[in-house]
C-alpha cells in the first residue's frame, strides 16, 4: 500500500501528466505504461520532506524517458520512436533544469485535448465517457461500472474496445477544430460531469470526497466555457460543480463520518461558489434552451439558496426533477425524486415511487439506504434492517459504511425493545 501522501500526489498530476504523454507519443496505452513507470520511479526516489519542486513536470519527464525505453526494447518489431524524442538527462530533482522547456499552459490544456480525443465520434457515446473516466481522471474499472451501473467485467470489456477501436483509426492526437469541439462538447461535459461527480461523493476508497478531482472537474469545466462562451449547457455544467461544490466543508465530521444535507451547518458553506454558480445558471436559463445540466444546477442552486432544510421549496424540487425525468431520464433521478416526495407526501408514497427501480438499482446503495429510512420511517423496522443490510453490501466507501452501520445499530436496538411496528 503506498503511502498517502504519494498517491495523493500522483493522483493530483495523473491527468496532466497523461495528457502530455499522449500528445507526445499518440498512444494512450503506451501513456498509461509510461505513466505507471514513471509512478513506479516516484515511489522509490520521491521523499515527503524533499518533495519535486514541480511533481507535474518530473512526472512528465520520468514517463518520456520510460516511453522512449519501451520504443528501443521494440525496435526489432514496428514501432518506431518520434525521431525529435530523445531521452532527457535526469539529476536528483530533474524539474530544476527542464521545467522551463516545458510549456506549463501546454500541458494544462493537454487534459481538455485528451478529453477530446476520448470522446472521439468514432466511438459510442457509452465508450466515449467510459474511455475519458478510465484515462482522464484514472478511475478504476469498478468506479466507473458503479457510475454507469453495470457490472465491472462489462465496463472493462467496454473499456477495451474502446482503446483498440481508437488504434484501429489511426488518429493523429491534436485538438479537434471548431466544428470538431462542437460535435464532442456534449459527450466531454458529460464526462467532465462523471469525474466532478466520483470526487464529490466517491464510489470508493476511505474518503467520500476527493478534492483533487473536484477541483480538476472544474478547472476544466472553466475551459469548456471560454471554449463555448454561447453554449447554455456548459455554463449549467460549472454551474452545477460550483454549487455543489460549495457545501464541501460540511459535508464530513472531523472524525470523518458523513454529514447529511440535513445537518449540515449552512452558515459554513461557501457563499462565492454559490454567488458564481447562481450568476451562471441564471445567464445559462435566460438563452431559453434548458438542458439537463442546467436544470440539475437549478436543483442544486434550490437548495443552496434555502435558509435550512425544513424551508427548502420541496414543490420546485419535484417539479425540477419531474422536468429531468423528460429531458434525461434515469433510475437515479428517480430515486432521488422519491425523496423529494417523501417530504411532500409521506414516505408511503416515496416507496410506491421506489417499487419500480428495485432491479435498476440493485447494485447501487443509496437506493437501498432511501428506501430503509422511508420504510423505518412507517415503523417497518424489520424490513428496514434487511434494506439496511444490502446498503452495505453495496456500499463503496468507507465513511458510506459507517454511516450505514450507524442506522443499522439504531434500528437494532430498537427492535430488540420490542418497538418493530412491521404489519
Amino acid at each position: 500500500m503506498p503511502n498517502a501522501w504519494l498517491s495523493t500526489h500522483l493522483r493530483a498530476a495523473r491527468p496532466r501528466v497523461l495528457a502530455a504523454l499522449n500528445r507526445a507519443f499518440g498512444d494512450i496505452n503506451l501513456a498509461e505504461d509510461a505513466f505507471q513507470e514513471a509512478s513506479l520511479k516516484a515511489h522509490r526516489t520521491w521523499q515527503r520532506d524533499a518533495l519535486p519542486k514541480d511533481p507535474t513536470a518530473w512526472l512528465i519527464i520520468a514517463g518520456r524517458n520510460a516511453a522512449i525505453d519501451a520504443f528501443r526494447k521494440k525496435r526489432h518489431e514496428t514501432l518506431t520512436a518520434p525521431e525529435d524524442l530523445e531521452p532527457l538527462h535526469e539529476g536528483p530533482h530533474p524539474e530544476e533544469a527542464l521545467t522551463v522547456k516545458l510549456d506549463r499552459a501546454a500541458y494544462r490544456d493537454d487534459v481538455l485535448r485528451l478529453l477530446f480525443t476520448c470522446c472521439h465520434p468514432v466511438l459510442r457515446r457509452d465508450q466515449q465517457i467510459a474511455l475519458a473516466l478510465k484515462i482522464v481522471a484514472g478511475l478504476s474499472v469498478d468506479e466507473i461500472a458503479r457510475a454507469f451501473l453495470i457490472q465491472p467485467k462489462t465496463m472493462e470489456q467496454r473499456i477495451t474496445r474502446a482503446k483498440k477501436r481508437l488504434q484501429a483509426a489511426k488518429l493523429r492526437y491534436e485538438e479537434p477544430d471548431a466544428k470538431g469541439r462542437a460535435e464532442r462538447f456534449s459527450t466531454v461535459a458529460n464526462a467532465i460531469y462523471l469525474l466532478f461527480n466520483e470526487g464529490y461523493s466517491a464510489s470508493q476508497g476511505s474518503s467520500l470526497i476527493r478534492l483533487t478531482l473536484c477541483e480538476e472537474a472544474i478547472r476544466l469545466a472553466r475551459l469548456l466555457v471560454r471554449l463555448f462562451p454561447e453554449e447554455p449547457e456548459l455554463r449549467g455544467l460549472l454551474a452545477l460543480c460550483l454549487l455543489q461544490h460549495s457545501r464541501r466543508k460540511t459535508r464530513v465530521c472531523v472524525d470523518g463520518d458523513a454529514i447529511t444535507l440535513e445537518q449540515q451547518d449552512r452558515s459554513g458553506w461557501d457563499r462565492r461558489n454559490i454567488a458564481e454558480g447562481t450568476v451562471l445558471l441564471e445567464a445559462a436559463l435566460r438563452k431559453g434552451t434548458p438542458g439537463p445540466l442546467q436544470v440539475e444546477a437549478a436543483i442544486a442552486a434550490t437548495h443552496a439558496h434555502a435558509p435550512s432544510y425544513e424551508e427548502t421549496d420541496w414543490v420546485e424540487l419535484d417539479r425540477l426533477y419531474r422536468a429531468l425525468e423528460i429531458i434525461r431520464p434515469s433510475p437515479v433521478v428517480s430515486l432521488n425524486r422519491a425523496v423529494v416526495i417523501a417530504r411532500l407526501k409521506g414516505p408511503e408514497a416515496a416507496l410506491a415511487l421506489l417499487s419500480g427501480l428495485a432491479v435498476p438499482l440493485e447494485r447501487y446503495a443509496s437506493f437501498h439506504a432511501a428506501r430503509a429510512a422511508f420504510q423505518s420511517d412507517l415503523g417497518q423496522t424489520s424490513a428496514a434492517l434487511k434494506s439496511y443490510e444490502l446498503a452495505l453490501d453495496h456500499a463503496g466507501t468507507e465513511v458510506e459504511r459507517k454511516h450505514i452501520r450507524s442506522k443499522l445499530e439504531t434500528l437494532g436496538a430498537k427492535l430488540n425493545c420490542g418497538q418493530d411496528q412491521d404489519l
